[in-house]
């Protein structure tokens, strides 16, 4: 064989490697919509990913995340975003989860793990100033859009209500569900008083909503929030406790915040993005290493990024640890502990 045609072979052969190490890191990444912190963080990780030729990622936005942490769990896609709370909810087949039992519910949590975490949102009531809605001593008789139909988003949201008024949903207010799609037209068109909506600081959902007129977003009440019962909702699976100092801007222009002192009190939901523990380890440090190594490129996305806790390690804040059943990726430990970062031995699987 002459040197040009082995030359030629190699070059067939390389290209012929190349698909295939390509084709076996193609992955699929389920997320929320785009315009919020696990949207951004999911597709942020496809473009890092890429870059780095660690993998390709097809992202389905504006999922369920309820539904792809199932997915995930079940081995139906690769990477999700995923609220802690969800994984304690289907450990117990709780909630959405009821329908898979206690034990098949608890197999399937333990088939997720954890890359990095973040903050995904803060939950807060909302309205427009042309309303009559004064906050929380207006939710009786109103009619409150609060999420999805199945979800994270309206366990929470219905949560936060009974929580600061007493209320359950069809007793003493009227609950309004649809898709994340149709929330900003249904919100828009008067389709109801106020929403409880998970937002960013500042917050894009609740940004086009203002469009259509100025918004009041409600601090939660005060002596309920350092009360026992708010402590305790504070503590709970996947929630933290939150109070930040009223800035122009907090959520957003023409979105206005009322509260008792000059605080936002509320409660943010934390969680991740997360993958199937039979991921292989090196895939999943490196993973794990692009976040790291590109954590500049995730904070360029948006301000509500840079506020977002990317990355944080500490369990008071990562909702690692605890009753969750989720751990990280023993991948994922590797990345961070090779980059400085301490993992603590609760959060290690």
């Amino acid at each position: 064989m002459s040197l040009i045609s082995k030359f030629t072979l190699t070059l067939a052969v390389s290209s012929i490697c190349a698909s295939i190490a390509s084709a076996q890191t193609n992955l699929i990444a389920e997320t929320a919509a785009p315009t919020g912190v696990p949207g951004t963080s999911v597709l942020t990780l496809a473009e890092v990913a890429s870059l780095e030729g660690v993998a390709d990622l097809q992202v389905r936005t504006g999922q369920t995340l309820t539904n792809s942490l199932q997915n995930l769990a079940e081995g139906n896609i690769d990477i999700a975003a995923v609220p802690s709370l969800l994984p304690f909810l289907m450990s117990r087949g709780a909630g959405p989860y009821a329908a898979l039992g206690p034990e098949n519910g608890a197999e399937l949590a333990d088939n997720v793990a954890m890359l990095y975490t973040y903050r995904l949102s803060v939950y807060a009531l909302s309205a427009y100033d042309s309303s009559d809605f004064d906050g929380w001593d207006s939710v009786e008789g109103a009619t409150i859009f609060n999420g999805p139909p199945r979800g994270a988003a309206l366990t929470k949201g219905r949560g936060l209500i009974t929580l600061a008024t007493g209320f359950n949903e069809g007793e003493g207010y009227t609950g309004v569900q649809t898709n994340w799609g149709q929330a900003v037209s249904t919100i828009a068109g008067g389709g109801s008083d106020a929403q409880v909506l998970p937002m960013s600081t500042p917050d894009a959902r609740v940004g086009q909503i203002s469009a259509s007129g100025d918004v009041t977003v409600f601090s939660f009440p005060k002596d309920i929030f350092e009360g026992e019962s708010g402590q305790r909702y504070g503590s709970a699976p996947g929630v933290v406790a939150l109070e930040l100092p009223i800035e122009d801007g907090l959520f957003g222009p023409n979105i206005s915040v009322a509260s008792e002192d000059g605080f936002f009190r509320g409660y943010g939901d934390v969680g991740g993005d997360a993958v199937n523990v039979d991921m292989d380890e090196e895939l999943a440090y490196q993973l794990t290493r692009a976040f790291i190594e590109n954590i500049d490129v995730y904070h360029s996305k948006g301000i509500f990024m840079a506020n977002a806790w990317l990355g944080e390690t500490d369990p008071e804040r990562s909702g690692m640890c605890g009753p969750s059943p989720v751990r990280y990726h023993p991948g994922a430990v590797r990345a961070w502990e090779e980059a400085g970062f301490t993992i603590p031995d609760c959060a290690k699987p």
